[in-house]
């Protein structure tokens, strides 16, 4: 076996195995290098370039929409979330972030079930009456280009487990907190009932200019 030595009379170590280790050491500053070096100025030793190589964006289906989007909420929340261990300090496992989080919810009326008997009209066809079901809150969606992380603080485990991941679970759960939140929040906002009175005041103005004078409008 070949071998080689610092000195003569010291410890022989294979050839082989000093260039593996050089190739890990290389390989984990490459690594590094990678992901901190836009953080630490070394964007034109490690730069990216992307690429885009995606195929057309088919259409799957069409959905005709039976609802009437009346009003729509804008909220944002400031999310402060924490994650311990067990049995472990925060500076080996356990992350907090601090999340903005920017998103719309929007109230309609559903059309799709009225029949003729949710309208009334009077012989002259000078009155009418329409019920309505109350209106609904539709699901919060985040807006990417105004939420933002502000902060984040990731013990040792998680850091590494953060290089192996473009959206690590950390990011998701604060999005889907921020969520929740506005949903919460659309609820006790009123929107509903602003939802309500837009629908109300639209179609008096759409029956009246066919010739109506009188127009209720009701929910339940």
């Amino acid at each position: 076996m070949e071998t080689s030595s610092d000195r003569p009379g010291g410890v022989r170590r294979p050839r082989w195995g000093r260039v593996a280790a050089a190739l890990a050491v290389v390989a984990v500053l490459i690594v590094l290098a990678a992901r901190f070096g836009p953080v630490l100025g070394w964007g034109g030793l490690f730069g990216e370039e992307s690429r885009d190589r995606s195929g057309p964006a088919l259409l799957k289906s069409i959905q005709d929409m039976d609802r009437y989007e009346a009003a729509v909420g804008n909220f944002q929340v400031v999310v402060d979330l924490e994650k311990d261990a067990a049995f472990l300090p925060d500076a080996i496992r356990g992350t907090r972030t601090l999340y903005v989080g920017a998103g719309a919810v929007g109230g309609y009326v559903d059309l799709g079930g009225l029949t003729e008997r949710n309208v009334s009209v009077n012989g002259d066809r000078t009155e009418a009456s329409i019920r309505l079901p109350h209106a609904v809150l539709g699901t919060a969606a985040l807006d990417p280009n105004r939420s933002y992380a502000v902060s984040k603080q990731r013990g040792l485990l998680d850091r590494i487990g953060d290089l192996f991941s473009d959206n690590p679970a950390g990011e998701q759960a604060v999005q889907k907190l921020a969520a929740q939140h506005i949903d919460e929040a659309a609820r006790d906002s009123g929107l509903a009932e602003r939802a309500e009175k837009n629908t109300t005041a639209m179609l008096e103005g759409l029956l009246r200019s066919l010739g109506f004078r009188a127009v209720t409008v009701s929910y339940g």
